[in-house]
């Protein structure tokens, strides 16, 4: 028994812990969890606890069911929100096949396999997300308009705003379970919040946005509000994206600085955004999975629709902040499509595969856009060699069944019901009749 399982155990025993909860996600990214009392975790670590796979979406076929859930007793942490009398804590686990190797279709472990590649190039690669989302006053009916929290905008001080004391809430319950956070404010739209976590490896990124999600809608109930992540909930608002700054390290060394270089790029890090820019629209049905995203991505202002990159512009996308004198280490470059609602394993694990493959096959970064990418025409950016990403989720779907990257990086089971699920939502979306079709031709067709 390693020291990690033991201070686990000790910590349960000393706190009395009543219940473990042991965490994974399926191929969409939902959180799945089971209960077990803390007598039965020493056996879960040692042999896993057992599941019907085929019961989880994307998992297993039918004769091949049986899974074991491995819990990784780094991701241990307390639930601050279930009190210390009967106490609960949570564990993050990996998915094995009976005969202890990875299942394929684990998210978790698709990008541990991505990270190991980067590993084996001598990199780590790091992530820090700038998490959107919004409050409601209450969860609407089906298919009612949500009511935001309030009518105030971007970085507004709203006296006695419930935004204040939610924001507040969810960062002590972070931080209280090692979650460590940067930012937080109000955004550009009604009742929507940001808040920014601060630089992890990219595995501990996607654990924490997946606890993240679970903090945020356990605190709006507790304030008696309704927190989504769904991406653009107004037709006449900016929707919820996840902008995330992304860097490798070759140890302690920053591989995407380089001085003197422009904007102190290294070569690495202009083949890792040109890797991005290449692959950018057969990895979007990724980032951007569901049908809502794609209201989104064709919204405007900076919310982009367009393959480029900029130097701070913010309508590009993929920008590059800012240099800070001194600060080398901090270079990096952030991704702008992604909205908070993806598999953030999946995620990350696209776009580094991506990345990756620009530094491999040595891709040349284009020239960056300078302008406003939403007020050029369509024919000065045919002039500039902006290619469009897809515009719904069909169209992203059609290009990653294409992709070989895609296919490699998700593994081949996991590809495939990813594309078969996508293609049935896509299927039962556009045979909806919307309430825009019935207000505008039924008084008049």
């Amino acid at each position: 028994m390693d020291k990690q399982t033991e201070f686990v155990l000790r910590t349960i025993e000393e706190r009395d812990i009543r219940f473990v909860r042991l965490w994974f996600t399926d191929v969409l990214g939902t959180l799945k969890s089971v209960a077990i009392a803390p007598a039965e975790l020493e056996g879960a670590f040692e042999e896993g606890l057992g599941f019907d796979g085929s019961a989880i979406q994307g998992f297993a076929r039918v004769h091949e069911a049986d899974m074991l859930a491995m819990p990784d007793a780094s991701t241990f942490q307390v639930l601050p929100w279930r009190g210390e009398v009967n106490a609960v804590a949570r564990i993050f686990c990996d998915i094995n096949m009976p005969d202890g190797t990875a299942a394929f279709a684990d998210p978790r472990y698709v990008l541990k396999r991505a990270l190991s590649k980067a590993a084996d190039m001598g990199f780590t690669f790091y992530t820090h997300p700038e998490i959107e989302f919004f409050l409601f006053k209450e969860q609407p009916e089906d298919g009612q308009s949500p009511i935001p929290v309030d009518r105030v905008g971007y970085f507004d001080h709203s006296p006695r705003g419930i935004g204040h004391d939610f924001r507040r809430s969810a960062i002590t319950m972070l931080e209280a379970m090692g979650i460590s956070v940067e930012f937080s404010h109000h955004e550009g739209a009604p009742g929507q919040q940001e808040i920014d976590l601060r630089y992890a490896d990219a595995l501990t990124t996607a654990d924490n946005i997946m606890t993240f999600r679970t903090v945020i809608k356990e605190v709006a109930l507790e304030h008696g509000v309704f927190a989504s992540f769904m991406p653009k909930p107004f037709t006449e608002h900016a929707g919820s994206g996840m902008h995330t700054h992304m860097s490798l390290f070759e140890g302690d060394r920053n591989a995407f600085h380089e001085p003197g270089a422009p904007y102190q790029l290294s070569k690495v890090g202009r083949s890792f955004v040109a890797g991005i820019l290449e692959h950018a629209p057969e990895i979007t049905a990724v980032l951007n999975q569901w049908e809502n995203s794609y209201k989104r991505l064709a919204g405007g202002g900076e919310a982009p629709a367009y393959v480029c990159w900029g130097h701070n512009n913010r309508s590009a996308l993929v920008r590059v902040p800012m240099y800070k004198p001194g600060k080398g280490n901090s270079t990096r470059i952030e991704i702008r499509s992604l909205d908070s609602a993806c598999n953030p394993y999946l995620a990350f694990a696209v776009l580094l595969a991506a990345g990756l493959k620009g530094i491999e096959s040595g891709y040349e970064l284009p020239p960056g856009a300078e302008d406003d990418v939403w007020s050029l025409t369509d024919a000065e950016r045919a002039a500039l060699g902006m290619r469009q990403l897809p515009q719904s989720l069909d169209q992203a779907i059609a290009v990653m069944e294409r992709s070989e990257l895609v296919a490699e990086t998700l593994g081949e089971q996991m590809f495939d019901f990813f594309l078969r699920n996508k293609r049935a939502e896509w299927d039962e979306y556009r045979k909806q009749v919307t309430s825009y079709e019935l207000a505008k031709h039924l008084p008049v067709l």
